[in-house]
């Protein structure tokens, strides 16, 4: 009997995960994939699981570290002289660790209220339109309204309510903003919200920002978005320039409010994103280990006016030595890249400045690849409800199934977030079950990129095992679904 209610099919899917993972690893035998077992993965964007550095990269770590005298300093004015040839002069660059060590950064230096004066800092607040990935750039206030503070407590942002300190910073606030057109519904194992965004209304949620930004004029220190540009992230609607229209609208509000508007484009591509002024940016992070396989690290590139202060908390600004630049301690030196981090940024950047064909091409390889693989899925009735989308930004493909649910009829099972961490996610576990290191699946989102056993030393596509993973992905769908119920 099929179930009545969306939280009990999810508990029958939950039942057959034995069935599942049997499933699974019959298909791999099958298809042949055992050969590739623990050798490729769906996506390198995760920094938990980075893909390996390709030789243009490598070559120039191991350069440097034949280089008997090469101070941090040096390395770090190389970076600022790359973003400045890709960015223009008025703009500035700096590197921490990790994105998010950057990100924290950021939203201490430009929107937290000072706190070095006599008696209590005053309140700031942040604006966040309520979107996926909200655990990210969205965990360093505490939420307003009230309802929203559950958020955090199975997310990455945990630490923020119930351990040390976490990601919550004194006296800041963030106000999330609902978005037109967004579905904000429990689905999962979990059983968690997930914002479903492939249709949000860009020009009614505007309007709502607008109104908060209204109400919290007083207060307010910032804007902040997510920097994905794909339709699960409600990137349906992008200027000529492949501006997502409410990230253009945002950076305009922020203009008037004369506030910082920020970016979190962690696990995007630096440099294919359009230019930070079109964006009407003013600070854009991302994760260099990830779409662009650099050494881990957060790339900072901002207005020079806003960076100049970022660039003093780590350390990066001050007449140590004498001169413009400098390396040393300051509030963020926890922060530090190392200096190989930042060689091989440079190296990276160097190769999206002078042959970005070489990055773009194993993206459109394996895009066609995903494009060809999908056009066999079943149950058929849901097939041509995916929506899949290249983006050089995003640094792969994303398979959005978030519309073969209707009114009528539930579609393919959506998992959140919090399934991903607790590793109940069936269409993920299936995917290890067959050997293969799988994508983020969550919010109704197939992530899929080329990095993980996926490219040679040079960076070009292996075919085989590309192929293959991307087959095995497209069956462990099908299992799941004809577990929940789900045929033709």
């Amino acid at each position: 009997m099929k179930p009545r209610y969306k939280f009990q099919w999810y508990q029958e899917i939950y039942r057959g995960t034995a069935r599942i993972h049997e499933e699974a690893r019959q298909v791999a035998r099958e298809l042949g994939i055992e050969w590739v077992g623990g050798r490729v993965g769906l996506n390198p964007g995760s920094s938990s699981c980075p893909g390996p550095l390709p030789n243009y990269v490598l070559n120039a770590v191991i350069a440097a570290n034949r280089v008997p005298v090469y101070p941090m300093r040096k390395a770090g004015d190389e970076l600022r002289e790359v973003v400045k040839d890709l960015y223009g002069d008025e703009y500035d660059a700096a590197a921490a660790n990790t994105c998010e060590a950057g990100m924290r950064v950021v939203y201490e230096t430009l929107f937290a209220p000072p706190t070095f004066r006599k008696g209590d800092a005053y309140r700031a607040r942040f604006i966040f339109p309520y979107g996926e990935d909200f655990d990210f750039p969205g965990a360093y206030g505490r939420p307003f309204p009230p309802r929203y503070k559950n958020l955090f407590v199975d997310r990455s942002a945990t630490a923020g309510e119930l351990s040390v300190e976490g990601k919550s910073l004194t006296n800041l606030d963030v106000i999330f903003v609902r978005l037109a057109g967004v579905k904000y519904e429990p689905h999962g194992i979990k059983f968690n919200p997930v914002p479903l965004m492939t249709r949000m209304d860009h020009a009614r949620s505007f309007e709502r920002i607008v109104k908060a930004a209204e109400r919290h004029a007083a207060e307010l220190s910032g804007f902040t978005m997510v920097g994905y540009d794909t339709p699960g992230y409600g990137g349906n609607e992008k200027d000529e320039k492949g501006v997502p229209h409410l990230m253009k609208l945002v950076g305009q509000l922020a203009d008037e409010y004369d506030v910082p508007f920020v970016i979190d484009a962690a696990g995007s591509a630096p440099v294919f994103w359009p230019h930070l002024k079109d964006i009407g940016a003013d600070i854009m992070l991302w994760s260099t280990d990830k779409a662009v396989r650099a050494p881990i690290s957060g790339l900072i590139v901002g207005k020079e006016e806003l960076m100049v202060p970022v660039r003093k908390a780590l350390g990066y600004g001050g007449g140590r030595f004498g001169e413009v630049s400098s390396h040393s301690k300051a509030l963020f030196s926890l922060s530090d890249p190392g200096r190989d981090s930042v060689v091989g940024l440079v190296a990276l950047l160097r190769m999206l400045r002078d042959h970005p064909e070489k990055i773009k091409r194993p993206i459109d390889q394996l895009h066609q690849i995903v494009l060809e693989e999908f056009a066999s899925f079943t149950p058929h009735r849901l097939r041509d409800r995916l929506l899949i989308t290249k983006s050089y930004p995003f640094g792969g493909t994303e398979v959005n199934y978030e519309q073969t649910w209707s009114e009528e009829e539930f579609g393919i099972p959506i998992f959140n977030a919090e399934d991903m961490y607790a590793n109940t996610n069936p269409i993920m576990s299936a995917l290890d079950e067959m050997g293969i290191y799988p994508p983020p699946i969550y919010s109704g989102n197939m992530m899929i990129a080329p990095g993980l056993g996926t490219l040679d030393e040079e960076g070009e596509l292996l075919e085989e095992p590309a192929r293959l993973a991307v087959r095995g992905l497209v069956k462990a769908t099908e299992i799941v679904c004809r577990v929940a119920g789900l045929v033709d």
